[in-house]
């Protein structure tokens, strides 16, 4: 786990947005939305980008930095790709600040 790579990653505030909606996608995004087959969490890009309103480049390029550190998980569905929190990776996260800091 690359600690400060992470806090890089987190110190961009809409890379850290979101990630707070990925949390809960339930509350910031269209019960439909979050449901893709076998994914479940999962948000599309389309969506992310509409609201964001950031150029689907930046936003495809925010979520795969966070998916490179751990934070959240992807998935290809079709022609769309789906992002989830990964609670997982989290949770181990928060833990060695924890036991570090």
């Amino acid at each position: 786990m690359d600690i400060p790579k992470i806090f890089k990653i987190l110190a961009n505030e809409h890379r850290y947005q979101m990630l707070q909606w990925l949390k809960q996608p339930e509350r910031h995004f269209p019960p439909h939305a979050c449901q893709p087959p076998g994914f479940h969490g999962g948000v599309s890009v389309s969506l992310i980008v509409e609201k964001s309103g950031l150029a689907q480049s930046v936003v495809s390029a925010y979520l795969k930095s966070l998916k490179k550190a751990g934070l959240v998980e992807s998935k290809r569905a079709g022609k769309l790709t789906y992002y989830r929190y990964n609670k997982t990776q989290i949770k181990q996260f928060i833990k060695y600040l924890d036991m570090e800091l």
